[in-house]
């Protein structure tokens, strides 16, 4: 079964130039080994993007052995020049503006190499609006966007994704320390049950649901005033 998704993804990812955003988590090392297998390594540009700190080194040797190239940013500078009082900023208006640069920097090197972005959000985020509006959400396909993030680790499996990257407590890094599941509110296998059917009450049924109807707008394109 999972086969047949892997070989389904890669139809879909085929006849394209793949810039990947590969950050040490589960999500982007199994789009960027989608890609990889669908295109070819020649076809695949990796980037790894710190802020300001040491680079993951799960990141970087999973890319080293796939062998694709790999452009490595600090964003750091980048970021701080946008607001130079780091210490003013609401941690999650910092961690947006990481997500766009780190964007910027993906659009840079699919312009100059005419590739395209490919997103690492799964089902369970983008159902409930998990990730940054012109960040992470800015993207030109999304070939994990119909997995749960419980297929994403099956599929991960089957990848053969090293254990350090599958045993990595979710985050999108954004700050130290840091969760998914801790800045949502409640686990994935939690959410997944709720989106499935599975759950009809309770406080987090309830929070999810406000989480789906709060980031609907992420979802659709930006509304047009009509004349």
């Amino acid at each position: 079964m999972k086969t047949k998704i892997i070989e389904q993804i890669k139809t879909f990812c085929k006849d394209k130039k793949a810039v990947v955003g590969v950050s040490g988590g589960i999500d982007s090392a199994v789009v960027f080994s989608l890609c990889v297998n669908a295109l070819g390594k020649d076809n695949v540009i990796s980037a790894h993007m710190p802020y300001g700190k040491t680079k993951n080194h799960d990141a970087i040797k999973l890319i080293a052995e796939y062998g694709t190239a790999m452009i490595i940013a600090n964003i750091k500078d980048t970021v701080d020049s946008i607001w130079i009082q780091e210490e003013d900023l609401n941690k999650l208006t910092l961690g947006n503006i990481m997500a766009r640069i780190r964007m910027t920097y993906l659009y840079a090197i699919a312009n100059e190499e005419n590739g395209i972005v490919m997103g690492t959000s799964n089902k369970s985020e983008i159902a409930i609006g998990y990730y940054t509006k012109y960040g992470d959400g800015g993207v030109d396909c999304e070939p994990i966007g119909d997995l749960y993030k419980s297929e994403v680790y099956k599929l991960a499996r089957e990848l053969k994704i090293p254990n350090s990257i599958m045993n990595a407590t979710p985050s999108a890094d954004l700050w130290e320390g840091q969760t998914d599941e801790t800045e949502m509110g409640f686990t994935y296998g939690e959410l997944e049950g709720i989106l499935e059917g599975h759950i009809y009450s309770g406080k987090t049924y309830e929070n999810v649901q406000k989480a789906i109807i709060n980031s609907s707008h992420k979802r659709y394109m930006p509304p047009i005033f009509r004349k």
